[in-house]
């Protein structure tokens, strides 16, 4: 938690008048028994009736300030510590957004967002409840045992003593609970996980008929989270009627004793209200504080698990400082001997891959399942490092670029096309934010999705829900290549970004690609030999390795592999060289 209030630092005022607002009112709620046992002592048992109005007046005054002040302790407390939390929230998004993919898999996405939401908010709630009522505590249990030794010594030390047994038995609970919390934590982040994945899945779920399945999987992981909870409720249950019986005792203890000291003339009526007063507020304030206290634990292991977040350094770095070579180049990629394995992996997946994109060229990239084609066009952004040889963009090794400045450079078309909450013109603006109408049209009617878009009632106003639900696959698609387009980077990556379109589509966007791009250099990954018989080159992948390189004619005559993937697709006319219809 040490770690994370550093970003109180720039609401330290509000902090401090926050805490000043609180010692004042606990100072006021102190002195109204002094006020109450003078009425009863000077006011009502003499028959003094000015007394009484001017102690009266008094009391409602010295309430009205406190009221006041609590107020402001209370608004004051809540922006600093809802700013405190807003500040976490960013460092913790910025630092989200460095990791790489390796990364976010190494926590879980859903872990990451429990913390950078739930484990927040706990945080959040928790430093406010220690402001406004565990920083009460102390203050008032020493001035009230201090007053109340004033009133009677004996008395004053009996509520010392009581003090001290729920100081005991918070500190037991507390040692008790910790552990429980952090358990509780660890079985959020697990029925976040399996929620994910039901409401990701529920297509496949309902196609398999496995919804009996996935109650159960939920219903395990949400019984061991209600199991700790009742765990932790029980040691709760304890906590609340063992500090009511130790107040009422002293409440008896003290009308016992007093009854006898007023009996004896040693202490007046007044005195043993004041007393009593005492007794309740410490122990009500230090009720609150204990709560606040168990609840500690849970704030503290929150804040470990956002620690971990905060402090993990990311795998992808940018170099502190980078000298680039004078170089003319633009909108070229080679990879030299590339070397790539995955972290875990027990093999590389990619081995000594070495080929040359100009501008204007198509390159593209087939093979089969595994082979490693969209492990090469994960490469291009640099979504991962590779471990052997370099990939050159203009002519610079990718690593030795910040970050942005090379993925502006790129425009890419992931395998599974990610729209946003928004509208289709807001999902095409995202490649370029101040992109005109005009650009955004002329994108589209690239992508061949100015037809569909223009049937619907809003056009490119027309809402699009969370991930595309409400699109097709083949318009997302479409959308997604717009969005690239409207860019107009140096290198396009289409990862195998035409699977979802029909025949006659793709034929019409490879056509429209290619006057578009004709200073770009464009890869193309994909399963279909019909999308990429016209590219520059062709590119063969067979178990990590590059067993073929050329046209689609060249390959035909000397590419065994090649060959195979063709004739699983292609009719024997398209076989021999000609066109597609």
């Amino acid at each position: 938690m040490n770690k994370l209030l550093r970003f109180m630092k720039p609401h330290k005022g509000l902090l401090i008048a926050a805490i000043l607002c609180v010692i004042v009112n606990n100072f006021s709620v102190l002195y109204l028994p002094t006020i109450v046992a003078k009425i009863i002592d000077d006011g009502a048992l003499s028959g003094d009736v000015t007394q009484i109005y001017k102690l009266g007046i008094l009391m409602l005054t010295v309430a009205m300030i406190g009221g006041i002040v609590y107020f402001f302790s209370v608004t004051l407390a809540s922006k600093a510590v809802a700013r405190f939390a807003r500040d976490i929230r960013r460092a913790a998004f910025v630092k989200v957004q460095d990791y790489s993919l390796n990364d976010l898999q190494k926590f879980g996405t859903a872990s990451v967002v429990i913390r950078c939401t739930n484990d927040i908010s706990v945080i959040q709630r928790s430093m406010l409840m220690v402001i406004l009522q565990m920083l009460p505590a102390p203050i008032m249990a020493i001035v009230g045992v201090v007053l109340a030794l004033q009133t009677e010594p004996f008395m004053g030390l009996l509520i010392a003593g009581i003090i001290v047994i729920v100081f005991l038995i918070a500190f037991g609970i507390g040692g008790r609970v910790i552990p429980l919390f952090r358990l509780l934590q660890v079985k959020m982040d697990h029925m976040t996980r399996v929620l994910r994945e039901i409401f990701t899945g529920v297509r496949v779920i309902r196609a398999f008929n496995r919804e009996q399945y996935e109650n159960g999987r939920f219903g395990i992981a949400a019984s061991e989270y209600c199991d700790i909870s009742v765990r932790t409720g029980r040691i709760f249950a304890i906590l609340l009627p063992t500090l009511t019986l130790l107040t009422n005792l002293g409440i008896v203890v003290i009308l016992w004793f007093g009854g006898m000291e007023t009996s004896r003339g040693a202490m007046e009526i007044g005195q043993i209200f004041a007393l009593i007063e005492y007794l309740t507020i410490i122990l009500f304030t230090g009720i609150m504080a204990i709560l606040v206290y168990v609840e500690l634990p849970r704030a503290f292991s929150c804040a470990e698990r956002l620690n971990e977040v905060l402090e993990h350094a990311p795998e992808i770095k940018d170099k502190e400082t980078t000298h680039f070579p004078q170089t003319n180049l633009r909108a070229h990629l080679e990879f030299r001997n590339v070397t790539f394995q995955y972290p875990g992996a027990e093999e590389a997946v990619l081995r000594d891959i070495s080929f040359l994109s100009r501008p204007g060229e198509i390159t593209a990239i087939i093979g089969g399942t595994g082979s490693g084609k969209s492990t090469i066009a994960n490469l291009i952004p640099r979504f991962f490092d590779i471990q052997g040889g370099e990939i050159l963009v203009d002519g610079i090794d990718v690593r030795d670029y910040p970050q942005k400045e090379l993925r502006d450079k790129i425009g890419f078309i992931p395998q599974k096309a990610f729209m946003f909450w928004g509208t289709i013109g807001s999902n095409i603006r995202y490649g370029k934010e101040d992109a005109t109408d005009a650009e955004v049209k002329h994108a589209a009617t690239v992508a061949q999705a100015h037809s569909f878009i223009s049937e619907k009632t809003d056009q490119y106003r027309s809402f699009v829900a969370q991930a595309g639900m409400n699109l097709s696959g083949g318009q997302k698609q479409r959308v997604a290549i717009a969005r690239a387009l409207v860019r107009k980077p140096e290198i396009y990556v289409f990862d195998d970004s035409f699977s979802a379109l029909d025949f006659k589509t793709d034929a019409m966007l490879r056509s429209a690609l290619r006057n578009e791009v004709t200073d770009a250099t464009v890869i193309i990954v994909a399963q279909r030999v019909s999308t990429i018989m016209d590219a520059d080159q062709i590119i063969v992948l067979d178990k990590g390795r590059a067993v073929g390189i050329g046209t689609h004619r060249e390959l035909m005559e000397n590419c065994s592999v090649y060959q195979q993937i063709a004739a699983s697709q292609l009719s024997e006319t398209e076989l021999a060289g000609g066109e597609m219809k």
